[in-house]
C-alpha cells in the first residue's frame, strides 16, 4: 500500500491506496518532494474546475522504483516528468504539438475514481503511463529546486522559445511569481535588458535579485505575460516596439476580452502568440537551466520548507515570507 492526499472538493484527505504493478511502458516513482503550483491553489479555491476526487500536484521529483517493459527510464533514476501524457500518434503529436495531443492526459488532473488513480504528485508514489516524458535530475540539485522544473521552469523554456532570441533585446515580464522570476533569470543569463512588473511591489523588487531592473514604462521588444490579466496585457500591448513579440502564457482562466487593433499589428509588424504546457525538449532544458544557474541564483530560497503529507492542507494557500512556492515531502 501507499498513501495519497486526495482532493475531495471541500477538503483533502490522506488515504491508503493499493500500490500498482507497472504495465508496459509504465513507470512507478517514489516521490521525494512536490511543489504547489498556482493552478492547484485555483482548484481548491474554486476558481478552476477539476476532476473530483483526484490527487492534485504536477510539479514533483522522485526516484524510479519499478518499471514495465519499454519504460524510458530505469530503476534508481532520479527524475522529473512532464505534466502532459501524449499518444505520440495523432495529427497534433506528429506536428510537434504533443502538449495538445488529441487524447492528452495530465498529471495531477485525472479522476481518482478512474483508471489512473495514482496520477498526482501529492502522494508517496505516482504511476506514470506510457507517453510520459522524463528528464534525469543530477544529485547535486535539491528536491525543492528540481520539482518546479516539471511545470514552472519548463513552461518558461517554452515561452522563451516562442519569443525568439532575447540577447540584447528589451524584455518585459508581466508577473513576478515563480514563472516570472524564472523568466527574468533566464533572460538575464541571455544578456537581455529585463524589466518586470507586478502589482505586489515586494515581489517585483525581489525579482531584481534575479536580473531584472525596475520598470521604466518604456518600449519593449519582447513581452511575456504570466498574469492572465487583461488590463496588464492591454497596457503592455501599447508598449510593443516595431517588430516586437508578445507571448501569452498566463491566460488559463476566463477573463475579459482583449481589444487588439489589427492595423497596429500589421503596421508595427507585431507577433502575438500563446503557450500552454510545453514539449519534452522544454523539460530537458528546464533541468539543464536550473543545473547551470545553481551558483548564480538561490532557487531553493523561493520555496518554503516541505511539510509532510499529513499537513498538506496547511500549504494549499499562497505562500508568505517572500516564498513563491510551498512544498510537500510525501
Amino acid at each position: 500500500m501507499t498513501r495519497a492526499a486526495v482532493w475531495e472538493g471541500s477538503a483533502i484527505a490522506v488515504r491508503e491506496v493499493r500500490l500498482p504493478e507497472p504495465g508496459p511502458g509504465e513507470t512507478l516513482i517514489r516521490i521525494s518532494a512536490a511543489t504547489v503550483c498556482g493552478s492547484d491553489l485555483h482548484t481548491v479555491s474554486g476558481r478552476r474546475p477539476a476532476p473530483c476526487p483526484s490527487i492534485l500536484g504536477h510539479e514533483a521529483v522522485g526516484v524510479v522504483v519499478a518499471t514495465g517493459a519499454d519504460s524510458p527510464v530505469s530503476v534508481g533514476d532520479r527524475v522529473v516528468w512532464s505534466v502532459t501524457v501524449s499518444c505520440g500518434e495523432c495529427p497534433r503529436c506528429r506536428a510537434g504539438l504533443s502538449a495538445k495531443c488529441c487524447s492528452v492526459r495530465k498529471v495531477g488532473h485525472e479522476s481518482f475514481a478512474g483508471d489512473w488513480p495514482l496520477s498526482g504528485g501529492y502522494a508517496e508514489h505516482i504511476l506514470l503511463p506510457a507517453g510520459t516524458a522524463f528528464a534525469r535530475v543530477p544529485e547535486s540539485m535539491p528536491d525543492v529546486v528540481a520539482a518546479p522544473a516539471a511545470c514552472a521552469t519548463a513552461t518558461v523554456m517554452a515561452t522563451l522559445e516562442a519569443a525568439g532570441p532575447v540577447t540584447g533585446r528589451r524584455v518585459l515580464i508581466l508577473g513576478a511569481g515563480m514563472l516570472g522570476v524564472t523568466a527574468v533569470a533566464a533572460c538575464s543569463v541571455a544578456d537581455a535588458d529585463v524589466r518586470v512588473v507586478d502589482l505586489d511591489e515586494q515581489r517585483a523588487d525581489s525579482a531584481t535579485g534575479f536580473g531584472a531592473r525596475p520598470d521604466d514604462g518604456g518600449p519593449a521588444d519582447v513581452v511575456i505575460d504570466f498574469t492572465g490579466s487583461t488590463p496588464a496585457i492591454a497596457a503592455a500591448l501599447g508598449r510593443l516596439d516595431v517588430g516586437a513579440t508578445m507571448v501569452l502564457a498566463g491566460s488559463v482562466l476566463p477573463a475579459p476580452p482583449l481589444a487588439v487593433d489589427p492595423e497596429t499589428v500589421v503596421r508595427r509588424w507585431l507577433t502575438l502568440t500563446g503557450v500552454h504546457n510545453y514539449e519534452p525538449r522544454h523539460l530537458t532544458r528546464a533541468v539543464e537551466f536550473l543545473e547551470t544557474t545553481q551558483a548564480d541564483f538561490d532557487w531553493a530560497e523561493l520555496v518554503g520548507s516541505p511539510v509532510p503529507l499529513e499537513r498538506i492542507s496547511s500549504v494549499m494557500s499562497p505562500p508568505g515570507s517572500g516564498r513563491l512556492r510551498s512544498a510537500v515531502a510525501p
